[in-house]
Order: C-alpha cells, then structure tokens, then sequence
C-alpha cells in the first residue's frame, strides 16, 4: 500500500504542478517555463498513445513519431490552402493518421518481434522522405504555419495560456480514454494478447482484429498530439517523423514505466527537463544523458513508476 501511496502521491503533485504552472508563469514572469512544458504536454500524449500499443498491448511501434508528423503536416498543408479552420484542420489530422495508422498495422500485425518493429521503422521512414519530397510543402527545410488553427473565438491558440490548457486538456481526455480502454472488456482482450496470443486465440478471440483496433487508436491520438505541435511551433519539417523522434517516445515510455496509466507523463516531464537542463551545460549532453537514462533503467526496473513503489515498500 506504500508503494501505491507514494507513486499516487508523486502523480497528484505532477498533475497539480501542471495545472497551475500558468498561473506561476504569470506571477513569476517566466514565459519560457510556460512554452517548455507546453512542448513537454504535447509529447507526453504522444508518448502516452505509444504506451497504449507498447505497455499494454505488447506492440513495439518503432515508427510512432510518423503519426506526429502526418498530424502536424495535415495542418500545416490546410492552412497552407487557406483552411484556416481548426474544425477542419483536426479532424482531418486525426483521420489522416487514423488511415495511416490502419494501412501499417494491417501489414506489420501480421509479423511478430523485431520485424514488427523493423515494418513500423520502415513505415516512418517512408513518411519522412516522401514529406521531404514535398516541394510545395517546404521539402526539407519543412513548411511554416503562418497562422495557427481559428477555433471561431471559442479559444485563442495564439494566447499562450488558452493553448497551455488546450493541450493539457488533451492530455487528460488521453489519458481518460487509455483508462477507459484498458479496464474494458476490449483493453482486457489485448492485455491477453500480450500476456498469451496462442491462448487467447485458441479460446476464439480474433487478435488481429483487435491488435489492429488498438493500433488506429494509438496512432489517432498520436495524430493530435502531431496537430498540436504544429501549432506550438508555427512550423512542421519531416524531421519530426524521423526514426529518433520514435526512439525519443520509446525511452519516455520506459523511463517513466511500460503499462502504467501516468507513466508515460512522468517519463515525458523528466526525460524534456534532463534534456532542457544538460543541454543549457555542455552541446555533448548527450554524452551525460545517455549513461543517466541508461542506470534509471537498470535499476529502476518498471521504471519511475516501478522506482517508486519500491521505495514506498521499502
């Protein structure tokens, strides 16, 4: 019971702390604490959708990053045609990722391990250098959104604070969903698969069809974090889609814990803050990140989440 209190209790203080972080950046004057932590909620749902497919359903995705980038052009293209809509701009983020998210899962599902992993690679690569390829678009050097997604003055994207909370919201409506999935009977059919897919299927689940549901999911909620971004930055370049992007939502998984509701956020918060803070130090914080990230895994099995049930155990 320990352990549970003290990972609730490190969990409810994160929360609150990012709930009033605006109201802080406000007293304080520190515009940058508001714009870092805005980017770190944005891909904290992103690396909280991998979680879906990775911690619960067992799916090693090595090609999740793509899915930001198709959410993040889809906005950038529209506006870029004049659809300055975001009721336009978001639902056609989240199906477009949904599509995609679809046509990889339908083939990589029906591998299993490292060629998995090696399909969805694949797959992310192909988005990048086809969006590199787009000319019209930017190419390379990426395209600039010039205007941020118009809500009809439901909500100003423009002011800081407004889109703070907009992502935040995301974040939790994520999160909520992911609960919401994973104590269902579906989230307990792929939290078999994962445990036991010959078992499941011979009791006369179809696990594709399952594993494929919860695929599109992950990478529709990835697409939004992706919509997100373009407007945090008011810029999109293939970069974004790039293999290491993926690896970067594969460590803040495991860093903060596979499997677990939250701790993809904390590994998300911890992971950018490491990164913010080594980065101001040295232009080789790399070189310090990679051996710090190295022993929090293992020796912190599970995770941060893991971590701190241990200590609570004692």
């Amino acid at each position: 019971m320990k352990g549970l209190s003290v990972s609730k209790a490190v969990t409810a203080l994160m929360l609150a702390g990012l709930v009033l972080l605006p109201l802080y950046s406000s007293v304080s004057g520190n515009i940058f604490i508001l714009t870092l932590f805005t980017r770190i909620v944005i891909l904290a749902l992103a690396a909280a959708s991998l979680n879906l497919i990775m911690g619960f359903g067992g799916m090693m995705s090595f090609g999740h990053a793509a899915y930001l980038g198709i959410g993040g052009y889809a906005v950038g293209m529209l506006a870029q045609e004049g659809v300055g809509s975001g009721f336009i701009q978001f639902p056609v983020a989240l199906a477009a990722s949904a599509i995609y998210a679809l046509v990889i899962g339908a083939l990589s599902l029906r591998t299993r391990g490292v060629y998995f992993i090696m399909i969805t690679l694949a797959f992310a690569q192909m988005a990048y250098y086809v969006a590199s390829g787009l000319a019209r678009y930017g190419g390379d050097d990426g395209l600039t959104v010039y205007k941020r997604s118009d809500f009809a003055g439901l909500i100003n994207l423009s002011d800081r604070a407004q889109f703070y909370y907009l992502c935040l919201a995301c974040l939790f409506g994520v999160i909520f969903l992911i609960w919401r999935i994973v104590n269902s009977r579906f989230g307990l059919v792929v939290q078999g698969l994962r445990s036991n897919e010959q078992r499941m299927q011979a009791i006369g689940f179809p696990a594709k069809r399952y594993q494929l549901v919860c695929f599109v999911i992950s990478g529709t909620m990835c697409g939004l974090a992706g919509a997100l971004l373009a407007n945090n930055t008011d810029f999109v370049s293939p970069a974004v889609m790039y293999w290491t992007r993926s690896g970067d939502l594969m460590v803040m998984v495991i860093l903060g814990g596979m499997g677990t509701l939250f701790g993809p956020v904390i590994g998300a918060v911890v992971y950018l803050l490491l990164e913010e803070f080594l980065s101001q130090i040295t232009e080789y914080w790399a070189l310090i990140m990679g051996p710090l990230l190295l022993l929090i895994v293992l020796f912190g099995r599970g995770g941060i989440m893991g971590l701190l049930g241990r200590i609570g155990r004692g």
